[in-house]
C-alpha cells in the first residue's frame, strides 16, 4: 500500500492535511485532518471518507478536473508575481497554499490518467487560451498598485469558490469531491485574507 501526504496551507498557516492511502486495487481511504487557519488562529476539523475503487471519470469530470489545475496555477502565478512586487507577506503564504492546492489537483490527474494542463509550464505559460487571457488581464489590473492587487486575488478567490461549487456538484468520486471541498474551504479563507487587507 503506497501512501501519500498532501500538506494544505491556508491564509495563515498550515491549515490540512490530507492522507490518502491506496492499494492497487480495493477501496481507498481518505483522511483530512488538521488545523484550519483563520486569521492566525485555526479550529481542527477532521473527516475520513471511504473510497471504494477509483471509478472512471466522465468526460465533463475530466474536463473539471484539468480545468482546476489551470485555476490554481492561474492564482499560484499572480500571487508570485505579486510577491515580486510588494511587501505584503500575503502574497507568499497564499502563493504557497496555491501551490500546494495545484499539487493536491495534479495527483488526482495521475490518479484518474487525465492530461496535465499545466505540465512543464513556467510562471504566467498557459495551454489553456482563456486562462493565459485571465491571467493577463488580471497581472495587468494588479500591476497598478498593491490595493489594485488585493482586489485582483478578491476577483480570482470568487472565481474558484464559484467554480469549485460547479464541479463539486457533478463530481461522483469520494476523494475527487473531497480535495475540491477543501481546496474550496481554502479559497473562502483567502478571500477573507484579501478583504482584511482591503479593509485596512
Amino acid at each position: 500500500m503506497k501512501k501519500l501526504t498532501l500538506p494544505f496551507i491556508g491564509a495563515g498557516a498550515a491549515a490540512l492535511a490530507f492522507s490518502i492511502a491506496a492499494g492497487a486495487a480495493g477501496p481507498a481511504t481518505v483522511a483530512a485532518a488538521g488545523p484550519q487557519a483563520r486569521g492566525g488562529t485555526g479550529t481542527c476539523a477532521t473527516c475520513t471518507a471511504t473510497v471504494v475503487a477509483a471509478t472512471p471519470l466522465t468526460a465533463v469530470q475530466a474536463a473539471d478536473l484539468a480545468a482546476m489545475a489551470d485555476e490554481e496555477k492561474v492564482a499560484r502565478d499572480l500571487y508570485r508575481a505579486f510577491a515580486a512586487r510588494y511587501p505584503s507577506p500575503v502574497w507568499d503564504t497564499i502563493a504557497a497554499a496555491e501551490n500546494t492546492h495545484l499539487t493536491a489537483i495534479r495527483t488526482l490527474l495521475t490518479r484518474y490518467g487525465v492530461a496535465d494542463p499545466t505540465a512543464g509550464r513556467a510562471d504566467g505559460s498557459f495551454a489553456s487560451s482563456s486562462a493565459k487571457a485571465m491571467y493577463d488581464g488580471l497581472l495587468a489590473t494588479g500591476s497598478a498598485n498593491e490595493v489594485a492587487a488585493f482586489g485582483v486575488g478578491r476577483t480570482v478567490e470568487l472565481d474558484d469558490i464559484a467554480k469549485l461549487d460547479a464541479a463539486i456538484a457533478r463530481a461522483t468520486q469520494t476523494d475527487v469531491r473531497q480535495v475540491y471541498t477543501n481546496l474550496r474551504s481554502g479559497s473562502v479563507q483567502h478571500l477573507r485574507a484579501f478583504d482584511r487587507q482591503l479593509a485596512r
